[in-house]
């Protein structure tokens, strides 16, 4: 059963900076993706930025769009730098993971495998 556990969520100022980090446990293969998702209160879970087993990464268009995703070679591990953050930026970030592709980002709820999530809380 795999599990993805969420970390470095908190409370920052706006213009600050965060890393969220997400570690998969229980797998022993590479995850063909993981990726980011967030949910503001009253909100749709919305994407997001995804990077597959081969370093390939997919933002959207707008929100979490800003920010960069990046996963170390050969880990099922990956992380979020959040910088310029802002108030809007307040929610719940999600890891998500599938294989052995990635979903496309509007396609969220098709991925297997989601941590408990992490707050971000962001004031101005």
């Amino acid at each position: 059963q795999v599990q993805l556990v969420e970390s470095g969520g908190g409370s920052v100022q706006a213009g600050g900076s965060l890393r969220l980090s997400c570690a998969a446990f229980g797998v022993i293969y590479s995850l063909g993706c993981m990726g980011w998702f967030r949910q503001a209160p009253g909100k749709e879970r919305e994407g997001g930025a995804t990077i597959d087993s081969d370093g390939r990464t997919t933002y959207a268009d707008s929100g979490m769009g800003r920010f960069t995703i990046s996963r170390p070679s050969a880990k099922n591990t990956v992380y979020l730098q959040m910088n310029g953050l802002k108030s809007e930026d307040t929610a719940i970030y999600y890891c998500a993971a599938e294989s052995p592709v990635c979903w496309p980002i509007s396609e969220r709820y098709e991925y297997s495998y989601w941590g408990r999530g992490t707050q971000v809380a962001v004031s101005s």
